[in-house]
């Protein structure tokens, strides 16, 4: 499933060919949607940007297509009324006078007024973007140190929509080995400094993944890896993905454990758990 960045990036190029231009013609597949054609096509589409997982259109008329990928949705920009090769299904299209932007496969779809759309089940229950300006490493670490947050495992914590909005696997892997904290402890198993390096690296590796389009390894890594030839595979991330290869810490094997059927890379040595009582999983 796509993450937070990726998100950012699809909203981001279909605001750069659709934001400010007429919507000629907006075509929705589902039958309870399609009563919104009329409603939608001739306006003007004023921004489209992403919250969480979430993409948002917003029209002049001040409605707001909602839309989610969930697993198998994707955007697609065309010039207008060209249609990409592909087998999935034909959600959305929203076309200007020089382009389409088309949303295949994904169900998660409404359509919203000012009043609905902070109540939408997905939207109501998330908490800060990480990708926001306005987000501080602070607000997240005042999350970590909110009482309610304080006894679940990072390994649950970091994929919780209402924790922080839009990380998903490889994030939290990735974030969780930056601050050298192990996944099976727990807010209240680190101390403040741990919980400020975590709150930090939260922040640093989510906008550091959208302005590199996925990359979340230390750019010089990243350099003397791309010098020696080796594919992106080699070098997009620190530890996510890197089962039985040498940690760029300390030459340990990354480890590949599995939680409630989501994936998470870990190493033993650069983030030893410090929790008394930890969980079998821990140990395996």
């Amino acid at each position: 499933m796509p993450e937070g960045p990726e998100i950012r990036r699809a909203a981001m190029r279909i605001d750069k060919v659709l934001g400010g231009r007429e919507a000629e013609l907006v075509e929705f597949a589902q039958p309870h949607l399609r009563r919104f054609k009329k409603v939608l096509s001739g306006q003007r589409i004023d921004w489209v940007s992403s919250r969480g997982k979430a993409l948002l259109t917003r029209f002049s008329n001040e409605l707001t297509l909602y839309s989610h990928n969930q697993l198998y949705g994707r955007w697609y920009i065309k010039p207008r009324d060209q249609l990409p090769v592909t087998n999935r299904t034909l959600r959305v299209a929203i076309h200007t006078a020089t382009h389409s932007a088309l949303l295949y496969s994904a169900s998660d779809i409404e359509v919203l007024t000012p009043e609905s759309l902070p109540l939408q089940k997905y939207l109501a229950r998330l908490g800060p973007d990480a990708l926001d300006a306005d987000v501080h490493w602070r607000d997240i670490l005042a999350l970590l140190e909110a009482p309610r947050f304080q006894r679940r495992t990072f390994a649950a914590l970091y994929l919780d929509q209402g924790f922080v909005a839009g990380i998903g696997n490889y994030l939290r892997s990735e974030i969780l080995f930056e601050a050298r904290v192990s996944p099976f402890d727990r807010p209240c198993d680190v101390s403040r400094r741990q919980l400020g390096r975590l709150a930090r690296a939260t922040l640093d590796l989510s906008r550091q993944s959208l302005a590199t389009s996925g990359i979340t390894n230390k750019a010089s890594r990243v350099a003397r890896a791309r010098r020696a030839g080796l594919s992106r595979r080699h070098y997009r991330f620190a530890i996510f993905d890197r089962q039985n290869e040498a940690c760029f810490g300390c030459d340990n094997p990354v480890e590949r454990i599995d939680v409630s059927g989501r994936r998470i890379y870990l190493c033993r040595l650069c983030q030893p758990t410090l929790r008394v009582n930890s969980s079998a999983a821990a140990k395996s």
